[in-house]
C-alpha cells in the first residue's frame, strides 16, 4: 500500500481559536478542575476554569496595555510550569502570537529566534534568563529585548503586567481575542536547527482546533474529563506544546514539573492516569528496573527476565487475539511479582503512555503493554503540529506508528520517502518562501523520512533520508536501526553509526554516567571508576560488543557494524551535541570527532561477525554430531 486517508470527524468554524476552548471550559456546571500546580514540600493547589480564565485575562489586559497588538510575537524563554501555560494563552487571548525558545538555548539561538520572528517583546523564568536575554541582544539588538517579564515572581513580573492593565475595558480584550480564527498564526515554533539555523514553522489556530476536536475522538479511553497526565517535557517542544491545548480542550487535568530530578516523586504524588514521554524515558524506565533486579541477585534477576519474556509473549497474544491458560497464568503470577511495582512506580494509576520523538521499539512497546501500560506510538513533526499518525490501541499495531489522525493523509513516495497532507501541516516556514515552497510538493508535505504502510494502511517508519549512510561498497545503511536497540540499553548514552565513502559501517558511543556506577558494580568493578578508564576496560568494550552484536542482527553482514569506539565524554545539549529534543547533531559530531573516526578507519579493516545459521543448518549441524546407526547396526 502507498496511500492512505482518514476522513476528518469535526469541521470546526471558520471563527473558532484556541481561547475558545478556555472560554468552554470557564462556562461548563461544576467549574472543572484544569491544573495542579505542585509545590516541592508543599502542598498542590487546584486550579479551576474559572480561576484560569480570571488570570488569562489579566496578563492579556497586561499585554494590551504594553502596546502588544494583534498578530504581534511575543516570546516565552521558560522551563516547563504552570506559569508558561498561562502566559501561552494570555498571548492567544491578546490576539498576539507566542514564540516559545528553549530554556538552555544560546545567546545566538536567543537573538536569532526574537530577532528572525520580529518579537516585540519576551517573558522570562528567572533572573539568569533575562541576563541570557540581554546577552543575546547586547551584539546585535532585538525589540523583545526591550520589554522582558518574568515568571518568577521577582523583578518585573506577571503581578505588575497584570495591575498595568486594569483599565482595559473587557469589550476591548474580547475584541482582540475575537479578531483570530481558524486561518490565523497561533504560534511559530522553530525547528530543533540540527542540519542549520532553526526554521519557524508558522503553526495556525485551525491547526491545533482541528487537531483537538479530531483526536480526541479517537482517544477518548486516555484523554477525557478527569484524566491526568504530568507534563515534564518541554513546552517550547510542539508535543508538549499540543498536549497543553488538547489537555484544555478535553478537559484533562495537567499538571508542570520542571526538573526531570523530582519526577518519580511527582508521579507519586500527582498519580496521572497516562504520561507522556519520548522514547529514552521508556528505556531508562525498563534499564532502572532491570539494573535494580540484578543487584537484588541472582534469583530476582531471573524472575525479571522471565518476567519480560511473559510481559512480551502476553502481548503479543493478546494482539494476534488468542492468550493460552498457561501463559495468562504465568502473566497474573508476574503482575503480582513484578508489573505492579512498575506500575507504582509511575504513580499507581498510568493505564496508558504517549511517546514520540523517535522509535520506541516494539519489543518495548510489547513489554509495557504485557505490565498493563499501553503505549501509544505516534508520529509527526514541528511542521504537522506533533502527531499526524497514532496507533491508538484499537488499531494495536505495536511497531508501527499507526493510522493517520482524522483529516489526514499519508502516501509513500517512489523513493521511499513518507509524504503528508491535511488538517495538522503548517501554512509554511516563517518569512521563508522558498523553503517552504521546496517542502511541499503538488500540496504534500516531505517530511524527510522514510517508512512503509502495511496491508491495513498502519505506518511504519524506518529512518531520515538525509541520514542515510552509503558505504564505499554502495552499500545502503539505515543508521537508526542500528543506533535505536544500541540506545535502549543501560549502559550507552549516546550512538552515532558512520561510514559514509567508507570500507566499513563503524559507530561512536558514549556511556551513560547515571547507569554506569551500577552496572561497574555488578561487574565486580570499582564503581567509582572515571569514566575515561570504564571506556577503555575491557569487560565494558565486551558488555559494548555484546550489545552491538545483538544491534547487527537486524542487518545484513554488509550493513552491520564492525567496529566502535567507546569516548570518554558524553553528548549533551550543553557540548552542542544535541538538539533539545534529544537529538544528535551528526554533522557536529562528525566535525568533533573527526580524530577518532578516523582512529577507526586508520586500523586493519575487521572481519564480520558470521552470519548466523539458518535453521536447516542447525539442523545439519546437531546430525552432524549425533550417533547414527550405519548398514547392519539396528
Amino acid at each position: 500500500m502507498r496511500h492512505v486517508a482518514t476522513d476528518a470527524l469535526v469541521d470546526p468554524p471558520a471563527h473558532r481559536s484556541i481561547t475558545d476552548f478556555l472560554l468552554m471550559q470557564a462556562d461548563r456546571d461544576g467549574d472543572p478542575h484544569l491544573y495542579t500546580v505542585l509545590v516541592p514540600g508543599g502542598a498542590a493547589r487546584e486550579v479551576r476554569a474559572r480561576e484560569f480564565r480570571t488570570a488569562v485575562q489579566g496578563v492579556a489586559k497586561g499585554l494590551v496595555a504594553a502596546g502588544i497588538e494583534p498578530g504581534d510575537r511575543v516570546g516565552i524563554l521558560s522551563r516547563t510550569r504552570y506559569e508558561w501555560t498561562l502566559v501561552d494563552f494570555a498571548i492567544w487571548y491578546a490576539g498576539a502570537v507566542p514564540v516559545p525558545v528553549y530554556d538552555s538555548s544560546s545567546a545566538q539561538q536567543i537573538r536569532w529566534i526574537m530577532a528572525d520572528s520580529d518579537a516585540k517583546a519576551i517573558f522570562v523564568e528567572t533572573e539568569a534568563l533575562e541576563r541570557a536575554v540581554g546577552e543575546a541582544a547586547r551584539e546585535e539588538p532585538f525589540a523583545a529585548a526591550e520589554r522582558i517579564w518574568r515568571l518568577d515572581g521577582t523583578g518585573a513580573g506577571l503581578d505588575g503586567l497584570i495591575a498595568s492593565g486594569a483599565g482595559v475595558p473587557d469589550e476591548e480584550l474580547e475584541a482582540r481575542r475575537s479578531s483570530r480564527g481558524l486561518e490565523d498564526v497561533a504560534t511559530i515554533i522553530y525547528t530543533s536547527g540540527t542540519t542549520g539555523p532553526p526554521k519557524g514553522c508558522e503553526l495556525t489556530h485551525g491547526n491545533f482546533v482541528r487537531l483537538c476536536e479530531n483526536t480526541t475522538l479517537v482517544v477518548a479511553d486516555i484523554i477525557h474529563p478527569g484524566a491526568r497526565t504530568l507534563l515534564f517535557l518541554p513546552l517550547a517542544h510542539v508535543f508538549a506544546r499540543f498536549v497543553e491545548v488538547i489537555a484544555l480542550y478535553s478537559g484533562t487535568v495537567l499538571a508542570h514539573t520542571p526538573d526531570v530530578k523530582n519526577l518519580m516523586g511527582d508521579l507519586e504524588s500527582f498519580r496521572p492516569t497516562f504520561i507522556l514521554a519520548v522514547p529514552r524515558v521508556f528505556e531508562k524506565i525498563y534499564q532502572s528496573a532491570r539494573l535494580k533486579a540484578e543487584k537484588g541477585g541472582k534469583a530476582k534477576a531471573l524472575i525479571f527476565e522471565r518476567a519480560v519474556r511473559t510481559a512480551v509473549a502476553y502481548s503479543r497474544a493478546q494482539q494476534s487475539g488468542r492468550v493460552l491458560p498457561l501463559l495468562r497464568a504465568r502473566h497474573a503470577l508476574y503482575d503480582r511479582l513484578v508489573y505492579a511495582k512498575l506500575r507504582e512506580a509511575m504513580g499507581g494509576e498510568v493505564t496508558h503512555a504517549v511517546s514520540g520523538g523517535a522509535a520506541l521499539g516494539t519489543r518495548l512497546g510489547h513489554f509495557f503493554n504485557g505490565i498493563g501500560v499501553y503505549v501509544v506510538e505516534g508520529y509527526g513533526l514541528t511542521e504537522t503540529t506533533a502527531p499526524i499518525a497514532v496507533n491508538t490501541p484499537e488499531v494495536g499495531k505495536i511497531g508501527t506508528v499507526g493510522l493517520p489522525l482524522p483529516g489526514n493523509e499519508v502516501r509513500i513516495a517512489e523513493d521511499g520517502e513518507v509524504l503528508v497532507r491535511g488538517t495538522h501541516v503548517m501554512r509554511g516556514y516563517h518569512g521563508r518562501e522558498d523553503l517552504t515552497a521546496a517542502a511541499f510538493e503538488d500540496g504534500w508535505f516531505r517530511t524527510g523520512d522514510l517508512g512503509s504502510l502495511d496491508e491495513d494502511g498502519a505506518l511504519t517508519i524506518t529512518g531520515r533520508k538525509k541520514e542515510i549512510i552509503v558505504t564505499a561498497g554502495g552499500k545502503n545503511v539505515v543508521p537508526n536501526v542500528l543506533e535505536d536497540p544500541i540506545r535502549a540499553s543501560a549502559v550507552v548514552s549516546q550512538v552515532m553509526v558512520v561510514g559514509d565513502d567508507r570500507p566499513f559501517v563503524a559507530a561512536l558511543v558514549t556511556l551513560d554516567q547515571d547507569v554506569l556506577p551500577a552496572r561497574l558494580e555488578l561487574m565486580g568493578l570499582d564503581p567509582a571508576m572515571p569514566l575515561a578508564e570504564a571506556a577503555r576496560h575491557p569487560r565494558i568494550v565486551e558488555h559494548v560488543q555484546e550489545i552491538v552484536d545483538h544491534a547487527n542482527k537486524a542487518v545484513s553482514r554488509a550493513e552491520s557494524i564492525r567496529s566502535f569506539e567507546i569516548l570518554d565524554v558524553d553528548w549533551t545539549e550543553a557540548s552542542g551535541h544535541l538538539t533539545p529534543s534529544m537529538k544528535i547533531k551528526r554533522a557536529r559530531i562528525a566535525q568533533d570527532f573527526a580524530d577518532r573516526i578516523e582512529e577507526i578507519y586508520s586500523r586493519p579493516a575487521p572481519e564480520p561477525a558470521p552470519a548466523p545459521a539458518t535453521p536447516a543448518e542447525r539442523i545439519k549441524e546437531k546430525l552432524s554430531h549425533a550417533h547414527l546407526p550405519g548398514r547392519g547396526e539396528g
